[in-house]
């Protein structure tokens, strides 16, 4: 059993003592969450006990009601149609609960599930000899919210950035380079910005002169088979990329245990090949391995004897079971390569892998800005780190309006300025595409990552003010609003479960903004500092644990959490 919240476990454990029917976690997966405190604050449905014990919800609800054991932390069980719904003690809660919290700091809410247990998480695998675009954005803050959320289930997390360093693309750039080189460029020679200059030149002029496309292979083909021409400008793009890519990930606090991309696999793709064998079949001088009616066949070598990235993917997931022997492995790649990781799970099942079916595609939306196209081919890019840079500039001039006399000017507004383009693509469900709007994305009154730090920060403000708290009795907190935010502290280790789950960041980002709210109409409502002294100990108790799951929250999302603003 790895139930983490308090109150949940109890009411899990209550229902679980009367009703042997089910499991701990079956009914962990039954009971909900009403829709307003008026309806208690857990329920469980029993409308799908009704076929097995013949009966209806209204009675079999009625029964467990009266069967579920006094315990020191429920207030009340009431039956509501086919529901059994628990109310619980607020003030046994905040004297259980938020001690707890303050003890425990970033450890709050972390599960056992995985221990002994690895994951293997395969994100942002941007494309090297082209700048770090928008475009893998999403990937890196998707990937890096679930590594850190996985470990928070107990798991021990290998973060893979299986780069994109091989392929008929870097034929195109060696001729290019070799053509152009410098050629009126902007930039210097060999920086990053200057080979995509090179790699948007090659295509235009290809569509004039389609025999450099021609060229382009046979350059790739030099570079599989070794050539040392070939091989020493790869080696340079790669390592010009890597060190830009590396300032980028350094800005945002992104991190990797693996910069293993595809060339990495090349001396072990013979191998799995070879382990094909029994499975190939030759098409128009291409080996495929068919897949059968409802799926394409998957292409293992070209005719002229390229692999493909396909090819790369499933030599990689053979090698990362052998390495890492993980329990699960996700691939956080947009939506539209589903068909692609249907088909290499596939083949491994066809391989007789079990483990396959613990390998999961994470899809995602796009990333709009407005109604701009992106596309490298034709020049037309976002650049992740001018991005950045513009987000911090902007939050160092509301800094500068609103608090001159701010210490750290420049940490502050790194941090908010990142983080509020981190929040602004983890608030929303992965699978939606998202809307790139400044404003929105710096409003510290909406639905904003700077709107929750700043959150942070006043919590910060008032305990400073409070000063050392030796003595509180957390018994006198009674408002709703004091309620409602136990409540949602309660549910915490609740919520990171789902998120896992789900492999879905939103659900803590979604979190966070109602605890936000929850504690700013606690903020406007009552006296906390100057209350009488029990009551403002109590209260200022209540803003550390709020305090602390913010900072956690903000954590498991890849951003900072300043304490000052």
């Amino acid at each position: 059993m790895h139930l983490v919240g308090i109150a949940r476990e109890i009411v899990v454990a209550a229902i679980s003592e009367v009703l042997p029917l089910l499991s701990y976690e079956e009914i962990d997966n039954l009971l909900e969450i009403p829709p307003s405190m008026e309806l208690g604050d857990y329920s469980f449905p029993c409308f799908t006990l009704a076929k097995q014990l013949r009966k209806s919800p209204v009675v079999i609800a009625k029964e467990l009601a009266e069967k579920i054991p006094d315990n020191r932390l429920l207030e009340k069980v009431v039956v509501v149609h086919g529901f059994v719904n628990f109310y619980l003690k607020k003030g046994q809660l905040a004297c259980d609960l938020i001690p707890k919290i303050c003890h425990e700091g970033l450890r709050y809410g972390k599960s056992t599930e995985g221990a002994g247990k690895s994951i293997v998480i395969d994100f942002s695998s941007p494309n090297i000899a082209k700048p770090f675009s928008v475009a893998h954005l999403r990937s890196t803050v998707i990937g890096h919210s679930l590594a850190r959320i996985w470990e928070h289930m107990g798991y021990k997390a290998e973060r893979i950035n299986h780069l994109g360093d091989w392929g008929t693309q870097f034929g195109k750039v060696i001729v290019a380079y070799k053509r152009w080189g410098e050629e009126d460029s902007l930039y210097p020679k060999g920086s990053i910005r200057h080979l995509l200059e090179l790699y948007v030149r090659f295509h235009k002029e290809a569509e004039e002169n389609p025999s450099l496309d021609d060229e382009a292979r046979l350059w790739f083909k030099k570079l599989e088979d070794g050539d040392q021409e070939a091989y020493k400008l790869w080696a340079q793009f790669r390592q010009t990329s890597l060190e830009s890519l590396k300032e980028v990930y350094e800005l945002m606090g992104v991190t990797f245990d693996h910069y293993t991309g595809e060339s990495f696999y090349n001396d072990l793709i013979p191998s799995a090949v070879l382990k094909l064998q029994p499975f190939i079949e030759v098409s128009e001088g291409a080996e495929i391995v068919p897949l059968g009616d409802d799926m394409p066949p998957f292409l293992v070598r070209k005719s002229d004897g390229a692999t493909l990235y396909g090819t790369r993917d499933l030599t990689a997931a053979i090698y990362r079971y052998e390495t890492f022997n993980f329990t699960k492995a996700l691939y956080v790649v947009g939506g539209e390569q589903a068909l692609h990781f249907k088909q290499v799970f596939a083949v491994l099942k066809k391989l007789g892998y079990d483990w396959a079916e613990n390998c999961e595609h994470v899809p995602f939306g796009l990333m709009r800005f407005g109604d701009m196209k992106l596309s490298t081919r034709q020049g037309n890019v976002i650049f992740l780190e001018d991005v950045l840079d513009k987000s911090i500039e902007l939050t160092k001039a509301i800094i500068e309006e609103k608090n001159p006399t701010l210490e750290d000017k420049e940490e502050v507004a790194r941090a908010v300025g990142v983080g509020a383009v981190i929040f602004n693509d983890l608030r929303n469900n992965r699978i939606k595409d998202i809307n790139f709007e400044w404003d929105e994305l710096l409003n510290f009154q909406g639905d904003t990552g700077p709107y929750i730090q700043y959150t942070h920060a006043r919590a910060c403000s008032l305990l400073e003010k409070g000063g050392r708290l030796d003595e509180f009795n957390l018994d006198l907190l009674k408002e709703p609003e004091e309620n409602a935010l136990i409540i949602s502290l309660e549910r915490f280790p609740e919520v990171i479960k789902q998120a896992a789950k789900n492999n879905e960041p939103s659900t803590v980002a979604r979190y966070l903004l109602n605890l936000a709210r929850d504690f700013n109409k606690f903020y406007q409502a009552h006296r906390i500092v100057d209350a009488e002294e029990g009551l403002a100990n109590a209260r200022l108790m209540l803003v550390a644990a709020v305090k602390q799951v913010i900072a956690e929250g903000l954590f498991l999302l890849g951003i900072e959490a300043p304490e000052k603003m």
